[in-house]
């Protein structure tokens, strides 16, 4: 990748590209990886997972080039991270089942996430925004119900989703006959849709 991206010598397409230029073919590399293991086709997943690989490495030599890591550095990070988020494996844990260790590497996400500083600790903190709607709303599912919030099924869903409809049209009645104060209530009834 040195190579590619060399002013004097490396190819001019790979030395215009920026993180945000390279960002969509990583997420088309990772679908094709999808893709290939949903047709169980390891000689394509084998290729697909090289091309995943590039684009890591692509982005790695362009922080290394901006002066902020290396490649190198982000095998010492994801190998530190699994390090930390398997205490079961490389520490004294133990967990009755995969339920249990999930919840706790869960715990672990969180807190580092307060280490870090992050203002948004909560359980659903850290689901990237840039999933495809219907992953989102998958992960932010099954992150709510390692709390308690889940449904037996769905009924229940469509009877709150009433009562919170039921609940925006009483904000949207006082604010349209002037209750200055309904604008905060109405927001928080449409957060709550």
């Amino acid at each position: 990748m040195a190579r590619l991206r060399d002013p004097q010598c490396g190819c001019p397409w790979d030395i215009e590209q920026t993180f945000a230029t390279i960002a969509p073919y990583t997420i088309e590399e990772a679908y094709e990886v999808a893709d290939a293991i949903e047709r169980g086709d390891l000689v394509e997943l084998r290729g697909e997972l090289g091309d995943l690989l590039l684009q890591v490495v692509f982005h790695a030599r362009m922080a290394e080039e901006a002066g902020a890591f290396g490649f190198d550095d982000v095998v010492e990070a994801i190998n530190a991270k699994m390090i930390r988020r398997h205490p079961h494996v490389f520490g004294d844990a133990s967990f009755a089942d995969s339920v249990s260790q999930t919840a706790n590497w869960e715990a672990i996400k969180r807190e580092e996430r307060v280490q870090a500083g992050e203002a948004d600790t909560s359980v659903l903190a850290g689901i990237a925004r840039g999933l495809p709607e219907w992953q989102r709303a998958v992960k932010l599912q099954k992150r709510s119900a390692t709390v308690g919030f889940d449904w037996p099924g769905p009924a229940p869903v469509i009877d709150k989703l009433h009562e919170e409809i039921d609940e925006a049209r009483v904000e949207f009645a006082a604010l349209a006959a002037g209750d200055a104060t309904a604008q905060d209530r109405l927001e928080d009834e449409i957060g709550d849709l």
